[in-house]
């Protein structure tokens, strides 16, 4: 009997997953439409901004740090690194979500940005943040992988603790640098958590039918 590969996204984990992924959707919509043609920070980003640029200069190879693991090459080794040990490990679900996850969300926030057309730095689209949706959707499907081998609680806690610290991390980086209003940041997180479930959802039921026909076969 062949050994069934273990599904990215096991039924306790669904439970939580679907609303918070709805919910994510729900406030990339509203900070979008919030924000839809502005060039400039609101009240909540100036006071933001404000802040973060009071951990500079001394944070700012830190934060050009962050920012390198969200430019094509910098994500380019996180990713590969990633799907090796996957493969190591025989888990190619998980392969192919590091590489789907993280590639379909920075598809959407490059998708999104004409459509809200917010900008900054004169014409620059800023909403949402690939840079952030990226670090946060790869840290959310390293964590949707360990957490199968926790129990519902934990492995939800862990989840939702990397995908949150990661954002925040690579937010911090981009509005350091002035490259996003902290808003875009907020977005681009919440892309990540829009996309990714229901990426993996996709893939363990693609990879279900696919079994499925290959045992009647």
């Amino acid at each position: 009997m062949r050994n069934t590969p273990a599904a990215l996204l096991p039924p306790p984990s669904r439970t939580w997953l679907g609303p918070t992924a709805a919910l994510a959707a729900s406030a990339v919509v509203l900070i979008g439409v919030r924000y839809a043609g502005a060039g400039e920070s609101g009240g909540v980003d100036a006071r933001i901004g404000e802040a973060v640029a009071g951990t500079m200069p001394g944070g700012r190879r830190a934060a050009l740090a962050v920012d390198f693991l969200g430019e094509p090459l910098g994500a380019a080794v996180l990713v590969l690194a990633a799907v090796g040990v996957c493969l190591l490990l025989r888990r190619p679900r998980a392969a192919v979500l590091v590489v789907a996850g993280t590639g379909l969300t920075v598809g959407a926030t490059k998708v999104l940005k004409p459509l809200v057309g917010r900008t900054i730095h004169d014409g620059y689209l800023s909403y949402p943040s690939g840079h952030t949706g990226f670090l946060t959707a790869y840290a959310l499907v390293l964590a949707l992988l360990a957490a199968g081998r926790l129990g519902r609680a934990a492995g939800a806690l862990l989840a939702l603790v990397a995908a949150l610290a990661a954002g925040a991390v690579m937010g911090w980086a981009q509005v350091a640098l002035a490259a996003h209003h902290p808003t875009d940041t907020l977005g681009g997180l919440c892309t990540a958590l829009a996309v990714v479930p229901a990426t993996a959802g996709l893939i363990d039921r693609i990879a279900g039918r696919s079994a499925a026909v290959a045992v009647d076969g």
